[in-house]
């Protein structure tokens, strides 16, 4: 329980009430099934469990697009995501969830713990910046993968991101947000703020330069047009290097005399969740949601 709640228990029970509108029963199972989860998927020791050998998973990293660039002025982290350029297309299905498990855990476990530290308040959310660089309809044949993730986030890391921009929108999102943002649930509408171009200009007033995600950076840049050191979806990016690090000594701590194992740490993967705001952000990407909103758009059209 500790690893949820990291000794904020009455934020992680507003979390769970939020995510269940304010309804104490379903907020409860909610809970009881996130520990559940916990339990019989070893999700405590799942930060022993570094993906190896290296060079897969600098694939995993390479095509699992997705960072940390730094803080806003508030002192919430902030997460960079590939959307448009992610093409899960290196490694097996197990593997991308492992590794987005992980980024979440390190990210309740050390990132969060360590700005409250540093602010001397509470700091239990993030903010997250979608680029949609080069998407394509032909995303859609990755709909089950994010569907699984968005499912797990819903499910046992609810109401963790404060905030969801996104930038570099090309017209087929643009033409689909318009259908989509009504249907929506009001709070996470809310939560969604499209942003024109790179978002730069927004984004620099809720955090400083050094934090923008480098597709942020200036106009016409997209998630592969820079140095790897400033490329927060590499391998070689501090956050990586930081987070993949501290995997590979939490397995030395955990089985010293043992070599690190290879293969995937396999997560019972669940069934799609019928509310959520991860699972409502996917929405529209699945045949049918999709496919109405293209027809509802060459109906506005014509």
């Amino acid at each position: 329980m500790q690893n949820v709640h990291q000794g904020y228990q009455a934020e992680t029970l507003l979390r769970f009430l939020k995510a269940r509108e304010w309804s104490v029963v379903k907020a409860h199972k909610m809970l009881v099934d996130c520990l559940l989860w916990r339990v019989q998927n070893d999700i405590d020791d799942i930060l022993a469990k570094p993906i190896v050998p290296t060079e897969l998973y600098r694939a995993v990293r390479d095509s699992q697009l997705i960072g940390m660039s730094g803080y806003s002025r508030e002192g919430l982290p902030v997460f960079a995501i590939g959307a448009g350029l992610s093409t899960f297309d290196k490694a097996s299905v197990h593997y991308y969830v492992q590794s987005h498990i992980q980024i979440n855990e390190y990210r309740d476990r050390v990132i969060l713990p360590s700005a409250s530290k540093k602010h001397g308040r509470p700091i239990t959310t993030c903010i997250k910046v979608l680029d949609m660089t080069g998407l394509k309809l032909s995303a859609l044949s990755q709909i089950k993968l994010l569907t699984i993730i968005s499912t797990i986030d819903d499910l046992n890391y609810p109401e963790k991101t404060n905030t969801y921009y996104i930038v570099n929108a090309p017209y087929i999102f643009s033409a689909c947000w318009k259908v989509v943002k009504p249907l929506l649930q009001e709070r996470t509408r809310k939560k969604i703020q499209v942003l024109p171009g790179c978002g730069r200009d927004e984004l620099l007033k809720i955090m400083d330069f050094a934090s923008l995600p480098h597709f942020c950076r200036k106009e016409g840049s997209g998630s592969s047009r820079h140095s790897e050191n400033e490329n927060c979806f590499s391998l070689d990016h501090p956050f990586h290097q930081q987070l993949y690090n501290y995997t590979k000594q939490q397995s030395l701590m955990t089985e010293p005399a043992r070599p690190i194992k290879q293969g995937s740490f396999h997560v019972d993967l669940p069934e799609p969740a019928a509310e959520g705001t991860e699972f409502e952000l996917h929405k529209f990407e699945n045949g049918n949601g999709l496919s109405q909103s293209m027809d509802a758009i060459k109906t506005n059209d014509g």
